[in-house]
């Protein structure tokens, strides 16, 4: 999977200068789109790691996305002591983190004294406390309500060695570096250079939480998902273990909202505090294999690509504008039923109804599809894919 994320700009870029230019714009995301799948999905990938893994829902996950973003932008506007627009991104990263990681322990030190739907309330709750808190903030900026820009400083921020320009790239569309004639012949716009940026701090927290939920302390966060009665009668402190995990999930979910602003440069309450943005994670984690870690990346890159595919308006791609410029003029005014053409169908179905159609998706998964698209495949495969798949292919070449 990081082969195939690592090779599709190019492959993105082969295809859209071939003759099938038209269907590569329509159907496949762009960079700009992989850009947010990949933040988000370690966002998402947070969540797992303690709703997955312990069968704890947090529904106010949100708390601690928005946490990592608004330290990020006001620390670059120089609103907070200490930090200021020239503090590295790569330290205000680990600190959004930590800030995050502070809060999921004070939240989960009085969530975690109740269980099932009410440990989803509170922690629901916590969330919506702190949206109404920040957007009533008048510190964070003029206008709270419609969030905050980075306007502290007109460079884009930088991943890599702190200090070192060789060893480090900025990231964002407008901010961000673009590299010309990598290795003799690779060229690579700001978006692309933040995708590939982005994406080796998303690999890094995957494989830092893969490494946890594989350890002795992951073994135990499943004991407790599947029996926790059990668990504690064995000698283990669940409450110790839940609220380690939860503090865990809390700071890379804290890094993932910097990486939002980071590449964003803006941040609102709706886009960092608000309980929607747990329900996004929850919607992925459940369409890529709840209790899997690596599922949400895949739930997200589907989320957002059929998403991508049926709500474009204008130029760009998606299905409705490659309908408009490739269906002849001809059969757009024909007539269907009852006056109703072509063109008006397309219109009323497509335009602007991604959301219900997603909706739609998300039902047929949970009905059909249970354990989502990573789950499944690991049902069928007998095992993870990184060591079924060898196992098969060994298997197709002996014999």
């Amino acid at each position: 999977m990081v082969l195939a994320f690592a090779a599709y700009p190019g492959v993105y870029a082969l295809l859209v200068n071939s003759g099938l230019s038209a269907e590569v714009v329509a159907l496949l995301p762009r960079i700009e789109t992989l850009v947010v799948v990949l933040f988000f999905a370690l966002f998402a990938m947070s969540f797992d790691f303690i709703s997955g893994y312990t069968g704890y829902l947090s529904f106010g996950h949100a708390a601690f996305y928005g946490t990592g973003a608004y330290l990020v932008a006001l620390a670059a506007n120089g609103k907070i002591p200490l930090l200021g627009p020239e503090t590295p991104f790569m330290l205000l990263l680990v600190l959004a983190g930590v800030a995050a990681a502070a809060l999921a322990l004070a939240i989960g030190s009085v969530s975690f004294r109740l269980s099932g739907v009410y440990f989803a309330m509170i922690t629901l709750g916590f969330s919506q406390v702190l949206y109404v808190f920040v957007r009533d903030w008048d510190f964070v900026s003029s206008a709270p309500r419609d969030g905050v820009a980075v306007t502290g400083t007109f460079e884009g921020f930088r991943i890599g060695v702190p200090g070192v320009d060789g060893l480090s790239v900025a990231i964002g569309q407008l901010t961000g570096d673009s590299i010309e004639g990598l290795f003799g012949f690779i060229n690579l716009s700001p978006t692309e250079v933040s995708f590939y940026a982005i994406g080796a701090v998303v690999l890094v927290c995957y494989l830092a939480m893969q490494r946890l939920v594989h350890s002795p302390f992951g073994r135990t966060l499943i004991a407790i998902r599947e029996n926790e009665e059990r668990a504690r009668a064995i000698g283990y402190n669940t409450y110790a273990y839940k609220l380690g995990a939860f503090v865990v999930s809390g700071f890379f979910a804290g890094i993932a909202g910097a990486l939002f602003v980071g590449f964003r440069r803006s941040v609102t309450p709706e886009s960092g505090f608000y309980f929607l943005v747990a329900g996004d994670a929850l919607l992925v984690s459940i369409i890529g294999g709840f209790g899997t870690l690596a599922g949400p990346l895949y739930g997200e890159l589907f989320d957002a690509t059929v998403r991508e595919f049926l709500s474009k308006v204008g130029g760009g791609g998606g299905l409705l504008p490659y309908l408009r410029a490739n269906v002849g003029d001809a059969t757009l005014a024909t007539e269907i039923y009852n006056g109703l053409t072509v063109a008006e169908a397309i219109d009323t179905f497509l335009n602007g109804h991604a959301a219900l159609y997603v909706g739609l998706l998300f039902v047929l998964f949970v009905l059909y599809v249970p354990n989502g698209l990573l789950g499944t495949a690991r049902d069928r495969m007998g095992g993870t894919l990184a060591k079924a798949v060898p196992r098969r292919l060994r298997r197709w070449f002996d014999g």
